[in-house]
């Protein structure tokens, strides 16, 4: 994981996209970042056109269901997002966000803060599920169906990226199908956060099948996050950006894990932990 003072997502070098039969090289950077800066939450303001109408009532009603989630330990501090799949704190984020097995707090759209309990991690899907404390009446996500995605589908993306919680950007369904590999294994050169150097070199890296990619901006923070449709249902867990050069920020390639398969992976967690 991070120190506690860094703010942007390491580079993930030498992660792998593989499409079809054949391959592209790219970075992939994890996101992250800390409490060093201080940021005014964000104003609504009314939409003129339908479209931006209609782009705003359906992030109003996502952001409640999306929450900051801070890990932070003796030597580090960590961001990222979650999505609430359950109204008594049943939260999912990807298993990086909390890999660093630090003390868990969550933040919700209201302002309000918990502290949670880690109750598992699929590691190898980059699945995490988190429960916060003494919480109820929470607005769980509405979840989608990621085998009805189709290339140049509207999404929003609904986060935390850079501290800057209920964050929403717009894009569109870039691409399906896409398989990412997080920390390539092949000699390749690594630079990855601490915490995720260590889980991937004792298990098995982590490799997100199908991926969607998606040209919403995605930036150090929003990892866990949601990736919506119109509709307002989450179709996407988003985890990771395509990186160039010596940047590490968004240039417009994100990945989310479909929704189908990032539920496979919370509901065993939380099969597993209730018994």
């Amino acid at each position: 994981m991070w120190t506690a003072r860094q703010k942007i997502a390491a580079l993930v070098a030498g992660a792998a996209l593989a499409v079809g039969a054949g391959g592209a090289g790219a970075a992939l950077a994890v996101a992250f970042t800390d409490h060093g800066t201080v940021y005014s939450s964000p104003v609504a303001v009314s939409g003129a056109s339908s479209k931006a109408s209609t782009t705003a009532q359906v992030a109003a009603a996502v952001q409640p269901s999306v929450v900051s989630i801070t890990s932070r330990s003796q030597m580090s501090e960590s961001e990222g997002s979650g999505v609430i799949l359950r109204s008594d704190g049943v939260i999912m984020t990807n298993a990086h966000v909390v890999s660093d097995g630090g003390q868990l707090s969550v933040k919700f759209s209201n302002g309000k803060t918990a502290n949670a309990t880690l109750l598992g991690a699929d590691t190898a899907n980059d699945i995490a599920v988190i429960k916060a404390q003494g919480v109820s009446g929470l607005k769980p996500a509405t979840l989608g169906d990621s085998g009805k995605l189709a290339v140049g589908d509207s999404v929003l993306a609904v986060g935390n990226p850079l501290g800057l919680s209920g964050s929403v950007t717009s894009g569109i369904v870039s691409a399906l199908g896409r398989q990412v590999q997080e920390g390539d294994s092949g000699g390749g050169q690594q630079d990855l956060p601490p915490g995720l150097q260590g889980r991937l070199s004792q298990q098995q890296q982590a490799v997100i099948e199908n991926a969607i990619q998606t040209d919403a901006a995605i930036n150090p923070g929003n990892s866990g996050g949601a990736l919506v449709n119109s509709a307002g249902q989450v179709i996407g867990i988003n985890t990771a950006i395509a990186t160039s050069g010596s940047s590490s920020g968004n240039i417009g390639v994100g990945f989310a894990i479909p929704i189908d398969q990032a539920k496979k992976s919370a509901d065993k967690i939380i099969a597993s932990a209730s018994a």
